[in-house]
């Protein structure tokens, strides 16, 4: 039987691990959503860090203008950052996968380190901070454990270029926050690209390929892999601080079998429909996965 459901919610985190934009629509590209983990800030080991080690990154927001995107921060001046303007080569790590990518130079390296720079804040030192772009002439593949036989490039991201959540899901996660006396939270915590509705709480964990009829042609998402959750749903968006109450309450009730540790949220790739548009509004069907 098919699952309808429609588009919620769709966003981009143009710098890896700063603040989310909130779109009513994107460009669907080989890697993921436009502009998506196009940035992503480096230690002086060429390491990429993030919330986990700076929860402050939450503050840096970005404001998409037309080729550029602004940067801003409590206390600083706009970052003007242009998709083409690169400085040199550098060599950088995400997780286990070592590539090429191009420094923006020193001016963004300055900026982030006079806002995010650990000293300053009780923090240990991460060394000087450098931010790089993605280099499209390199193609940084997800794990073929997961998508089988099909070549999933993806940017800065984690490990796959979609993630999916749904808004029953958190409003599940909320309703027992709510028993527990915690604060509701925003979706921004988890970070997904395209949010869903229409569906129940965690439908999404068993959904095979999501088909999104759209004006240049169908979009099929394959939900490959329940997503892991690291503390940074921990950290507010509004103040990058932290508390664990989040993780806590997932950890109690959203262990997996299939990953190590509790999840919220699916990673897909991209089947089909690379060019086209996604929208908040658009329908989308999909089947039962039964494995």
């Amino acid at each position: 039987m098919d699952v309808s459901a429609r588009i919620a919610q769709l966003a981009v985190y143009p710098v890896k691990s700063c603040a989310g934009v909130a779109l009513s629509s994107a460009r669907l590209e080989d890697t993921g959503l436009d502009w998506d983990r196009t940035w992503m800030v480096v230690d002086q080991h060429g390491e990429f860090v993030s919330q986990r080690e700076l929860p402050r990154m939450a503050l840096v927001s970005v404001t998409l203008r037309g080729s550029e995107a602004v940067l801003r921060a409590p206390g600083m001046l706009a970052l003007h950052l242009h998709g083409e303007r690169v400085e040199a080569r550098a060599r950088v790590r995400v997780w286990d996968d070592e590539i090429d990518a191009w420094d923006m130079g020193d001016l963004a390296a300055q900026w982030f380190n006079d806002f995010l720079q650990p000293a300053a804040h009780g923090q240990p030192s991460l060394g000087a901070l450098r931010l790089v772009r993605f280099d499209p002439d390199v193609q940084r593949l997800s794990s073929k454990q997961w998508t089988g036989d099909v070549d999933a490039p993806n940017q800065f991201g984690d490990g796959f270029p979609v993630l999916v959540t749904s808004t029953a899901s958190l409003a599940d996660l909320n309703a027992r926050l709510a028993a527990a006396g915690h604060a509701p939270v925003e979706m921004a915590r988890f970070r997904p690209n395209v949010v869903i509705d229409g569906v129940d709480a965690f439908d999404e964990d068993r959904l095979d390929v999501l088909h999104i009829a759209t004006p240049q042609g169908e979009v099929r998402l394959k939900l490959v892999k329940p997503c892991p959750r690291c503390p940074i749903p921990n950290v507010d968006p509004a103040t990058g601080r932290s508390s664990p109450e989040v993780g806590d309450m997932l950890q109690s009730y959203r262990q997996s079998a299939i990953v190590p540790g509790f999840t919220f949220g699916m990673n897909a790739i991209i089947l089909s429909g690379q060019g086209c548009e996604l929208a908040v509004g658009q329908a989308m069907s999909a089947q039962w996965r039964f494995d």
